[in-house]
């Protein structure tokens, strides 16, 4: 069974903020003026001065946040609407600095296997894929750097054998890659769809049907950009799933994804009512998260297979659930 789901407007990724900035920075001096043209008249600020600049909403919204635009020398608010003919004065950020991988020792990180080409890692929750903006903690790289395992050099520098990725939350396997011919060709089979990719969640309540499909497109949530979801105008986005096991407030589901967008399997299932246990940011029902101890939400990537990019020859690996989700479950089937 498919479901779909209406939704709201997409928003840009994030991470190409700092480069947008560079690239309009070389045209500008710290503010300059532009005049609001007949197309933008009578837009939200935040929408017109996105399409002057040719940048997001979010990021439009940034710059009218820190209060760097005024039309007649009044500060404009992304909600203001822009007059005819007005002059605005826009002064644009400075570009961040790109984030830096820092070598750092992560004990509950495991790598399961590597080889000239690849390594497969067993992530543990509280650790990014790679560093970004905002995020200080550890990242895989960053504990891959630290054990002397060099990543093939393509993609921006904190990104660079990076071919997939698991939400800091999320715990379970990752592949990298260590040169660019594997680089290449395992970013070629995500995009073709033919990694398998397993995962475990619990679920509140009970799915209906107990196994079927969502398939619901993804983009940024129209007022947090933190944040994503069903979006009519985003990215095709398809999960499968299976009960395995229901409980009496909840339900242990294996899905096999179709796609790999950002928080997939935790917006598809908010967006069924049936948010992960444990997920905070996506409505889950705190006191149950309280009874199970869980402070993030319940979901491990259980197995993965793919091609091997160099020998061809098939490869599947699986990672156990870690010792917080564990005890999680125990207690569950409990209540």
């Amino acid at each position: 069974m498919r479901r779909s789901y209406p939704c709201a407007q997409r928003r840009s990724n994030r991470s190409q903020l700092e480069s947008k900035f560079e690239a309009i920075e070389q045209q500008l001096t710290s503010a300059r003026d532009y005049q609001v043209p007949d197309g933008l008249a009578g837009e939200r600020a935040d929408v017109g001065i996105a399409r002057l600049l040719g940048l997001s909403r979010s990021q439009a919204a940034e710059i009218l946040e820190a209060g760097s635009v005024r039309s007649n020398q009044k500060v404009l608010n992304k909600s203001d609407r822009l007059e005819l003919d007005a002059w605005l004065e826009i002064e644009m950020p400075k570009p961040k600095a790109p984030p830096q991988i820092v070598a750092e020792f992560i004990d509950d990180l495991k790598v399961i296997y590597q080889d000239t080409d690849i390594v497969v890692v067993d992530k543990p929750a509280g650790v990014a894929a790679h560093p970004s903006v905002g995020w200080d903690g550890p990242s895989v790289g960053g504990a891959l750097l630290a054990l002397g395992i060099e990543m093939s050099t393509s993609g921006v520098a904190e990104r660079q054998g990076i071919v997939s990725r698991l939400d800091v939350g999320t715990s379970g396997l990752m592949v990298l890659t260590k040169t660019e011919i594997a680089y290449s060709r395992m970013k070629q089979a995500f995009r073709d769809r033919s990694v398998d990719k397993t995962y475990r969640a619990i679920v509140q309540g009970h799915p209906d049907p107990f196994s079927g499909t969502i398939d619901a497109p993804i983009g940024r949530h129209q007022k947090h950009e933190y944040k994503f979801a069903v979006d009519q105008d985003g990215k095709p986005s398809v999960t499968h799933y299976e009960t395995l096991e229901a409980f009496r407030a909840a339900t242990l589901v294996d899905i096999k994804l179709e796609t790999g967008r950002t928080h997939q399997i935790r917006v598809h299932f908010s967006a069924f009512k049936h948010p992960l246990v444990g997920d905070s940011l996506y409505g889950c029902d705190s006191a149950l998260a309280a009874k199970l101890s869980l402070d993030r939400q319940w979901l491990h990537a259980t197995k993965l297979g793919f091609l091997h990019p160099t020998s061809g020859e098939y490869v599947t690996f699986e990672s156990e659930y870690p010792a917080d989700l564990a005890a999680a479950l125990a207690k569950i089937s409990e209540l």
